[in-house]
């Protein structure tokens, strides 16, 4: 067997093999080591936050949210809303062209919103509210609702709501496009694409960007280098290694067991991006026994004591803390409400459960990647636990893309498909109930992974949405996290503190929830 340094360095070699190609010498290069490989190249498919991040390296959206999380227009130039909040009129602004030289019309627009909103939690929501979308011309579309909805600009600056062209958007919303042309700063050069190894954009030379200055993954997208490489190195000690060598100069998502050492080490910066925290999560598949059955999924719960994943996952406790709400602790929408039988974990009370959910010693597939040093340490707990609680696992360890691959079959455990997952999940995109794709129990196939369905957390969820002010959406927001906690789609373990590092030459990082590439110098 290979030794983890002879890997490393094996590693390390074929990095520099990689940084040397592509790039002409006059050329600045900012060279990317992404917590995961790229996969999967369509953000209206796949929630994974590296598909999500290539989206914004070659796409754009309407709106974007800014560093306090609001949306603000992105293409969109001027919008009018009508007194009685029913009919949104929006108007492109100029200069927007895709990478193969096409102008950006209102009917790409109307095709790609169309497409999203069929996968996307927040998009399914707006589509109840919604007569029509139609393109006006080339640069005006209306949006016509049959009743108001307080979300459209949130919504239509979600980060996989990115515009495509009418081609692209017109491919099954179930089947994930591979064409790569967008409008967006960057262009992706598909001749450099080495999956499990590199992936290349360079900026886009046909940008406009908006006047304004950048805030959040909003205001004007200003392109400072030439070329941004994603190395890809799945060990954290190479990742570190390579840092500290200035072989690269940036880690998206440091490990958090690499953090003592960079942070000693001189023109090394490490520190978190994000406006809120991260949260962590167990998956259950609610399609198939034990945890079809809310008593399962309860077992499951009372299965987790939070200090022990977040120390395994994350480290040293200053970049972690307990969270029992599902809409994350320091957000607005933080409650804990309904949590009080799950604080303490009871594997007694959890067997008695599974149990009475009627689970006999049938073998329970959680799926799982060590790729991502933190998911895999949250899935050995559970492994553990699980095994404690007198349950039959079996761990299915892959690299990250097999792993989201496999999320997405609702295949038997036995026969492909699975009944556990991890990941975590930034926390802009889960303090709101309009936008937490895990609290949706939609009962059908729209739903994310997993699945799950019942009709009370929906109707609790759209008491929210349609809550006439702050007082009585907080009314509905506690009565879904109590009820949440009944009903369990997802078992929240706690909340962590995502860190960057990268090196000191580096300037122009912006606070965001997810990392973006622009507004980026390199000296």
């Amino acid at each position: 067997m290979i030794s983890r340094w002879a890997t490393s360095i094996l590693l390390l070699i074929g990095l520099m093999c990689l940084a040397g190609g592509g790039a002409a010498a006059d050329q600045v290069v900012l060279r990317v080591v992404p917590h995961a490989d790229l996969k999967i190249l369509d953000p209206h498919t796949n929630t994974a936050t590296i598909t999500l991040m290539h989206g914004q390296m070659i796409y754009d959206t309407l709106f974007a949210w800014d560093e306090h999380l609001q949306p603000k227009p992105e293409m969109v130039d001027t919008y009018t809303v009508s007194p009685d909040k029913l009919v949104y009129s929006f108007t492109l602004r100029p200069g927007l062209k895709f990478h193969d030289g096409q102008k950006v019309t209102s009917r790409d627009v109307v095709a790609s919103i169309k497409r999203w909103m069929v996968r996307d939690v927040l998009g399914q929501a707006m589509a109840k509210y919604m007569a029509s979308m139609e393109a006006s011309d080339d640069t005006n579309f209306v949006i016509r609702l049959t009743r108001p909805f307080a979300f459209v600009e949130t919504a239509l600056g979600s980060t996989g709501a990115v515009i495509m062209r009418t081609e692209d958007a017109a491919t099954d919303p179930y089947k994930a496009i591979t064409t790569t042309i967008g409008s967006g700063p960057f262009r992706f050069v598909a001749s450099e694409w080495n999956p499990g190894a590199k992936v290349v954009y360079e900026r886009n030379p046909d940008y406009v960007a908006r006047p304004e200055p950048p805030s959040g993954v909003a205001g004007g997208k200003i392109v400072k280098v030439d070329r941004v490489e994603f190395i890809i190195l799945p060990d954290s000690f190479t990742k570190s290694s390579a840092l500290q060598r200035n072989e690269v100069d940036f880690i998206d998502a440091l490990p958090h067991d690499q953090i003592p050492v960079l942070e000693k080490v001189p023109g090394v910066v490490v520190a978190p991006y994000q406006q809120v925290e991260s949260t962590a999560i167990i998956r259950p598949n609610s399609l198939y026994p034990p945890f079809n059955n809310e008593k399962g999924r309860q077992a499951l719960a009372l299965t987790v004591n939070q200090p022990d994943y977040l120390a395994a996952a994350f480290g040293d406790k200053r970049w972690w803390r307990e969270c029992f709400s599902f809409f994350v602790c320091g957000s607005p929408n933080e409650t804990e409400a309904g949590a009080e039988p799950y604080r303490k974990q009871d594997l007694a009370r959890a067997k008695a459960l599974f149990a009475e959910a009627g689970y006999k010693g049938e073998k329970i597939t959680l799926i799982n990647t060590h790729e991502i040093v933190g998911i895999g340490a949250l899935g050995d707990v559970t492994a553990a636990n699980l095994q404690k609680a007198g349950l039959n696992v079996d761990v299915a360890d892959t690299d990250w893309g097999t792993m989201v691959a496999r999320r997405t079959k609702k295949d038997p455990p036995g026969q492909g498909g699975w009944n556990i997952f991890h990941t975590t999940v930034g926390g802009a995109g889960m303090f709101q109930p309009v936008t937490n794709f895990s609290i949706d129990s939609g009962c059908g196939d729209t739903g994310w992974f997993g699945w799950p369905c019942d009709k009370e957390t929906q109707a609790l969820r759209q008491a929210y949405v349609d809550a006439p002010d702050e007082e009585a959406r907080r009314v509905a927001l506690t009565a879904l996290q109590q009820h949440l906690w009944q009903a369990v789609p997802v078992v929240p373990v706690g909340q962590y503190v995502q860190p960057y590092a990268a090196r000191d030459t580096l300037s122009g990082i912006l606070k965001s929830h997810i990392i973006v590439f622009w507004n980026i110098a390199k000296s």
